[in-house]
């Protein structure tokens, strides 16, 4: 298909439809908990996980690089605060309008964690999860944000912590607004620096485009693997909180859209460019090995500036997150409330509910581990017991999919945006129907 010219996106469908038919097959014929389905998804992670993990080898390079060399471009070193700004401000609003959407949608469908029956594997999993709220209390929201200022950036350049990815994005920014003092003062050296970053930022961005060459196999390796090993009982019996949870998303999904066409620009020529990377998104349940697919995108298809599309992409990896830490927390939230004496539809429960995922959403990274501790921090800091989060591991990995597709949505929105706002928006690049990831396609 490749040699053919046919489309990135398309290629990228393709894998994800193959990848379907064959977990299908698996699961139908042998059963997800059969030794040969264990077998053949092992070696198939090969090609799978093999691919999320070049996509992680990459992000810190990708992110460090690129926002160095956006800096340097930067007409006013002032930009860059106002751009932090309007991005996690985004991410960090939509979060709250996300937990506001999950509330609405629990008492819809009249979600009661009291209907759910807990089995061995939900009983260990609460264990776990009161075992790890002792973590979680340790560090409050201030804490977990100061994690984010790296103490040794040599130490986060390998993913050591949690909040790696931003740490490097800080000390990028420290790199390029230095450079751009000594500009003024030594140019001669600056103009020998950035002649540097330049040609470093040249091999980066090739190697970022073989890597992305292989999405449609790393798709279909993960969606197959997936499939086969879907726990089909387990959905059937929680099948109303699956059915909510997505009904949720998609809500939140048409409000990205929304907020695109309230900023002037078309909403389904959005989707249309933005629909390999979620596809990857789903498939891999990954923010973080999203980056590089996210970044370029953003950048190639829907004409963001560079510097937004690597602040947008590595921010929204770990801050705001849409489906993470605003839709599940305040859907867990208002399940277990009538456990507990609480009335989920008080003015004043639903206030404290999206101020707290609001706070939370934007220290979460400090604590690493996605929707679950997300969900340990909203629970523990409104005082209802963490261990009924539990109850939800047979549809965890299924509901995460979605979530993680919202969740690098929202990254691109904000990056759309606030690109749009700071009037950086090229909307020749936007507009054109053909510039889909063409970088990958040659």
């Amino acid at each position: 298909m490749q040699q053919k010219h046919v489309s990135f996106s398309k290629r990228v469908f393709t894998g994800l439809g193959l990848g379907i038919a064959i977990g299908v097959y698996m699961q139908l014929a042998f059963g997800a908990e059969s030794e040969v389905v264990a077998t053949t998804t092992e070696w198939y992670s090969i090609v799978g996980s093999g691919y999320v993990r070049l996509l992680m080898m990459i992000v810190i390079p990708l992110v460090m690089v690129s926002i160095i060399q956006s800096i340097i471009n930067l007409e006013k070193s002032q930009e860059l605060g106002r751009m932090s700004g309007w991005i996690i401000g985004i991410l960090v609003t939509t979060a709250m309008v996300a937990a506001l959407v999950g509330v609405g949608t629990s008492l819809a469908f009249d979600l009661n964690a009291d209907e759910i029956e807990a089995g061995q594997a939900e009983q260990d999993r609460g264990a776990y999860l009161e075992e790890r709220l002792g973590d979680v209390e340790q560090m409050s929201t201030p804490q977990r944000i100061l994690e984010f200022i790296p103490t040794n950036p040599f130490q986060d350049m390998t993913g050591d912590r949690a909040t790696s990815t931003i740490a490097v994005v800080i000390f990028s920014a420290f790199v390029g607004i230095a450079v751009l003092g000594v500009r003024r003062k030594k140019p001669e050296e600056a103009a020998i620096f950035t002649k540097g970053i330049n040609a470093v930022y040249a091999v980066v961005m090739r190697i970022v485009t073989l890597v992305l060459r292989l999405t449609p196999f790393g798709i279909l390796a993960l969606m197959a693997n997936t499939v086969a090993k879907t726990n089909v009982a387990g959905i059937m019996e929680l099948g109303k909180f699956v059915v909510a949870s997505y009904v949720a998303l998609g809500i939140m999904f048409l409000i990205h859209l929304l907020i695109i066409t309230f900023a002037g620009l078309n909403p389904l020529t959005f989707l249309k460019k933005v629909a390999p990377v979620l596809t990857f998104a789903f498939t891999s349940r990954s923010s973080a090995g999203a980056i590089p697919l996210n970044i370029s995108a953003q950048k190639n298809s829907l004409g963001v500036d560079e510097g937004v599309a690597n602040m947008s992409a590595s921010f929204g990896a770990t801050i705001g997150q849409n489906g993470c830490a605003g839709i599940y927390p305040a859907m867990l939230a208002v399940m277990i409330a009538p456990t507990i004496g609480i009335d989920p539809l008080s003015p004043g429960f639903i206030v404290q509910l999206m101020l707290i995922i609001g706070i939370s959403s934007f220290g979460v990274a400090g604590v690493g581990g996605g929707a679950t501790f997300a969900a340990l921090i909203v629970l523990s800091s409104m005082n209802m017991p963490v261990a009924l989060a539990g109850l939800l591991i047979s549809v965890e990995p299924l509901i995460d999919m979605g979530r993680t597709a919202l969740n690098v949505n929202g990254s691109m929105v904000s990056g759309t945006i606030t690109s749009k706002i700071m009037k950086k928006l090229d909307y020749q690049t936007y507009n054109n129907r053909n510039a889909v990831e063409k970088d990958i396609t040659l």
